[in-house]
């Protein structure tokens, strides 16, 4: 392992041409069109000779994009510094901004941290494999510094997915794997959005079909009281986790403090009031706060720091005290943008499509309905992209209710827009 030296912001780099991106296509997925998430998959010798190709090229020091049950993840060795570098590089991720590790097996866990709380393994055995990540103390020296971004501490996760875990497991390495997407923009859930970030940026791609959950993993740190802190919520909820670890045992306040905390703009300061004006072409919109600098220490885990999921276009979150209120705002404010030039976008759920006009955007995306929450998170990141794909350049996007789900789909609804809030009263 190389040592400590100071890495700046990531220039994304490519290698050289975008062909040079292999991809394997596993036959399951073009015989299904489905992802094999869901359920074990009998493989063809195909489908194994892909995933020892790609699982060389990881212990070769080359980095493979792979689907796990959430989000497709960019893997490199954890060990291997120049291979951690790369995927940085190819991302243009901040190097302050830690990976998180993806093992194969429990037994895995003990070669890379020196301790797990009691609640923490309680965890383990309750959500592994799954969209869990635990921040653990680390083995000093185990791992490259910039898995870690030189803190004590490492998250670490067992995907729940059948080729990740093959991978995984032909590998024989500890792999960090971040979302295989260029640095802020919203996360892949099928290979081709790998392919449109990343062909010709990184060595090779594995398509698995579309991931399942659609949103990261839920990341938490047990405290020596054995209290839970929430530092990202995602795909395990606050009330599955107070399900273990006991009630009251769960603290989800860590996770908004550290966003507003660490760079990112907090309502007070991002929040735009309706009246406020809709903006301009290039983005930003009167009233809205940009992120604040980025010179705060290095967070506990991705996703803390930094704006991320967003689209091209501006972005707004409207909430308020009803769905009429917030639909007749968005409505008047999308209205006023498209006079201003701007080709609007707008995402709902799909119990107020018939509170807004008959086109009340050039571009209408819906979650699907508030009471399947697992719907929207799971097209989030799709929707998001779609807004680029007309070319959107002003978007508003309804808030939901916080619990369960709803808390994951929301905190990356507001990192993808940087804190703006449309408050319609």
């Amino acid at each position: 392992m190389t040592e400590q030296k100071d890495y700046p912001f990531a220039a994304q780099r490519r290698s050289g041409n975008i062909k040079n991106t292999v991809y394997w296509e596993l036959d399951s997925v073009k015989e299904t069109g489905d992802h094999p998430a869901a359920a074990p998959v009998l493989r063809s010798e195909a489908d194994e000779r892909a995933i020892t190709a790609a699982a060389a090229m990881l212990r070769e020091g080359g980095t493979v994009a792979f689907p796990t049950e959430t989000v497709y993840g960019l893997g490199a060795d954890a060990r291997n510094t120049s291979a951690v570098e790369a995927v940085f590089a190819a991302k243009g991720r901040p190097s302050d901004n830690p990976l998180i590790v993806h093992i194969a097996q429990r037994a895995d866990l003990d070669d890379l941290v020196t301790e797990v709380h009691p609640v923490g393994a309680a965890l383990i055995d309750a959500f592994w494999p799954g969209p869990l990540t635990l921040v653990l103390p680390v083995r000093p020296g185990v791992l490259s510094p910039l898995v870690t971004a030189g803190l004590d501490t490492v998250g670490v996760r067992m995907p729940d997915h059948p080729l990740a875990l093959a991978l995984l497991g032909e590998a024989g390495c500890p792999v960090a794997a971040p979302s295989a997407n260029r640095s802020g923009r919203p996360s892949p859930t099928l290979a081709a959005h790998v392919m449109e970030d990343l062909a010709g940026y990184i060595g090779g791609v594995l398509d698995g079909g579309a991931a399942g959950v659609g949103l990261e993993s839920t990341v938490v740190q047990v405290q020596p009281d054995g209290t839970v802190a929430v530092l990202r919520p995602g795909g395990i909820t606050a009330e599955q986790l107070a399900a273990v670890a006991g009630a009251g045992a769960v603290d989800t306040a860590p996770a908004a403090a550290v966003d507003f905390a660490a760079g990112a703009a907090g309502p007070s300061t991002a929040r735009v009031d309706a009246d406020a004006g809709t903006g301009s072409a290039s983005g930003q919109p009167a009233g809205a706060a940009q992120a604040a600098g980025n010179s705060s220490p290095a967070p506990r885990a991705p996703g803390m720091k930094y704006t991320h999921y967003a689209p091209r276009g501006w972005l707004g979150v409207v909430r308020g005290v009803s769905p009429q209120r917030v639909a007749g705002t968005a409505a008047d404010l999308l209205q006023a943008a498209q006079r201003n030039g701007e080709v609007t976008g707008l995402l709902l759920f799909e119990e107020h499509r018939a509170l807004y006009p008959a086109v009340p955007a050039a571009c209408v995306v819906s979650l699907g309905s508030l009471d399947s929450p697992e719907e929207g998170a799971r097209s989030l990141y799709a929707a998001l992209r779609r807004f680029d794909e007309a070319g959107a350049t002003y978007i508003l996007a309804e808030a939901c209710p916080e619990a369960g789900l709803g808390a994951a789909i929301m905190n990356r609804l507001m990192k993808a827009a940087g804190g703006s809030v449309i408050d319609a009263g």
